[in-house]
């Protein structure tokens, strides 16, 4: 048992490694998942201009780009700004507003989960 003044282990080995990865795993299926959606998008969901499908493209390599930079104490702040920029993207066509928010939540709960485990 801990006492009050020890801190919480969270029975990782290296907690900072473990929420790195999921931080990082994150962006790289929300990446992925952006550049697979493009074609459904633009045959079940109806006109994706170009401007649109190039704000994907865009996001998707951002989010591989953050994904490798996890490790610098600013990859969490800009995976935050990523996902209000997807959100944004929204305005240019809506299954864009509702990939953004499935991946909101999904980012929301990564970052709960690293201020559990790191405190």
């Amino acid at each position: 048992m801990t006492g009050p003044d020890e801190p919480r282990r969270s029975g990782l080995r290296d907690p900072q490694r473990a929420v790195r990865g999921l931080g990082a795993g994150t962006l790289a299926l929300e990446a992925l998942v952006l550049l697979l959606a493009i074609q459904p998008i633009r045959v079940v969901g109806g006109d994706l201009s170009g401007g649109a499908i190039g704000a994907v493209v865009a996001l998707a390599v951002a989010a591989i780009l953050i994904a490798g930079m996890m490790r610098r104490p600013w990859a969490w702040h800009a995976g935050t700004v990523l996902q209000g920029l997807l959100l944004l993207s929204g305005l240019l066509h809506w299954s864009l507003f509702a990939l953004g928010v499935i991946f909101a939540l999904v980012w929301a709960y990564a970052v709960h989960v690293r201020r559990v485990i790191l405190g």
